[in-house]
């Protein structure tokens, strides 16, 4: 498998500069490959590919069906290799083995449903006001897209982007995380094998400046998408705003779990668990934060905290663990940093907030789960996104109280909530500003519903069959078939209209 090259208009190659990064193994701390490490003249190369394959139709003039069948057949290589892929993924992120598999049977129905929506939908006929004359609404690929993936779930959310690109008629130039690459080089290497002609579909691996900056702002990039961090989502805004170019944004969020007195106390206790401690809690639809009713508080945080004590921790490959390491050093030490913010704010530690003691696990970035109990809405553990094993309870009496707080954020992701009343269901449902709600669930998606988030979540959804219009410019094709002279200007005794 490639590892140290780039992926430009059809040829692997390395970095201009010659130059390579590691990637490392989160649960050990060890070296998994060199990586090549693109840099400006890289990214240049590889928009110009997609440029040059894009205005010359070599992708976006091929029919419909055959375009889609390509794509899906991407899916059907990646189900082939999926454990291999799945396997890849761990060691690359340090999520548990199952976990993996899980993504990698979405990943493949995400290159099958957005194949099979490629010759859906060629626009529509309007109908016109004007005698002898026709109106049609077509759609057609927006053209270059540059699209950069975040870490934590590297290959699914590159395939919310690359499928419906590709099954658009786009050319793509894609950019992992320089932390967890891995499995898009090697999806990389499946789609070179579907035959994607030259330029179509090309691969940098490098770090966001200036390979993300670039993409960002190249007046031949028409489109960028970008899921990842808040502060580095304004400043692709800021970039692209160059050349007015279409953005794509989702920049996580701080999710609200509201639990009622009237909720199955087992069935919400086990998705609390659920909500934030899957990939240690490095999710941007994670339900750290858990807002209790009064009548349920106490019970429920005891409840919480002793299974909370019993989650087995250790190598996502490890036969048993429930939870694996975070990413990096890098980000256990912010991770850490929130937990100490939160007990300064006067948030009381239930358990966890330290490193674990087991000698075993030394060598990787692991971080005990934890609870805080005794949360204000005002505190910044509450509010910011810590991306950890971090849960904090709040308390509140009301349902009015509940809704005014979870709606309090900068962030507008999603939000869940528990009750068995039909009539409160509707209520919070609609009250509750949020791109996606669960109700009686937490951290449900599918591959045919949009995802996306209000505020400061982003911009956009992807998923869904809004997923492919975001790839797609809408054309109106208005054609007079009785053209006739209107008669207005210099005609002596004209009849206008």
């Amino acid at each position: 498998m490639v590892f140290d090259k780039l992926f430009i208009d059809g040829v692997w190659r390395p970095a201009a500069s010659g130059a390579t990064r590691p990637t490392v193994n989160p649960a050990t701390g060890e070296t998994l490959a060199q990586v090549a490490d693109a840099g400006r003249e890289d990214a240049l190369a590889a928009i110009a590919a997609a440029r040059r394959a894009f205005d010359r139709g070599v992708w976006s003039d091929v029919p419909a069906p055959k375009r889609g069948a390509m794509v899906r057949r991407v899916g059907d290589l990646i189900e082939e290799h999926a454990e291999e892929l799945a396997r890849l993924e761990t060691l690359d992120t340090g999520k548990t083995l199952e976990e993996s598999r899980w993504d990698m049977a979405d990943i493949a129905g995400i290159f099958r449903y957005f194949g099979g929506l490629a010759d859906k939908e060629g626009g529509e006929v309007i109908a016109s006001p004007n005698p002898d004359s026709t109106s049609l609404l077509v759609r057609e690929p927006v053209g270059v897209c540059g699209q950069i993936s975040p870490w934590n779930y590297p290959l699914l959310q590159a395939a919310w982007k690359m499928a419906p690109a590709l099954a658009a008629g786009c050319a793509i130039v894609v950019k992992p995380s320089e932390l967890t690459p891995l499995t898009t080089l090697r999806v990389t290497e499946l789609a070179e094998e579907v035959g994607f002609p030259p330029g179509v579909f090309n691969t940098l691996t490098g770090p966001g400046d200036p390979v993300g900056a670039e993409l960002a702002a190249n007046p031949d990039v028409d489109l960028i998408s970008f899921t990842g961090g808040i502060v580095t989502g304004k400043s692709i805004m800021r970039a692209a705003a160059g050349n007015v170019k279409k953005v794509a944004l989702e920049l996580g969020g701080k999710n609200p779990n509201i639990v009622f007195d009237d909720a199955d106390f087992d069935v919400a206790l086990d998705y609390a668990l659920n909500a934030v401690f899957f990939h240690a809690g490095q999710i941007c639809s994670a339900g750290a934060r858990l807002m209790l009713q009064d009548g349920v508080h106490d019970a429920f945080v005891e409840a919480l905290a002793e299974r909370i004590r019993t989650i087995r921790l250790g190598n996502g490959l490890d036969e048993g663990t429930e939870m694996g390491p975070l990413i990096s050093a890098a980000h256990r030490d912010k991770v850490e940093g929130y937990v100490a913010i939160a007990q300064k704010e006067g948030a009381k530690l239930v358990c966890g907030g330290s490193r674990p003691d087991d000698a075993a696990l030394a060598g990787g970035f692991y971080y005990l789960p934890t609870l805080f109990t005794g949360c204000e809405n005002a505190m910044r553990v509450v509010q910011e996104e810590v991306f950890g094993p971090v849960i904090t309870v709040e308390r509140f009496r009301t349902e009015e109280e509940a809704i005014s707080r979870a709606n309090s954020t900068i962030y507008g992701l999603s939000a869940g909530f528990w009750t068995r009343d039909p009539d409160r269901i509707a209520r919070v449902s609609r009250k509750l500003r949020f791109g996606t709600v669960w109700v009686n669930d937490f951290n449900v998606y599918f591959t045919q519903a949009p995802w996306g988030g209000y505020k400061q979540s982003g911009l956009g959804r992807e998923l869904g069959r809004i997923g492919l219009e975001e790839y797609q410019e809408v054309k109106h094709v208005y054609q007079n078939h009785a053209p006739k002279a209107v008669a207005w200007f210099g005609v002596t005794g004209g009849k206008p209209f």
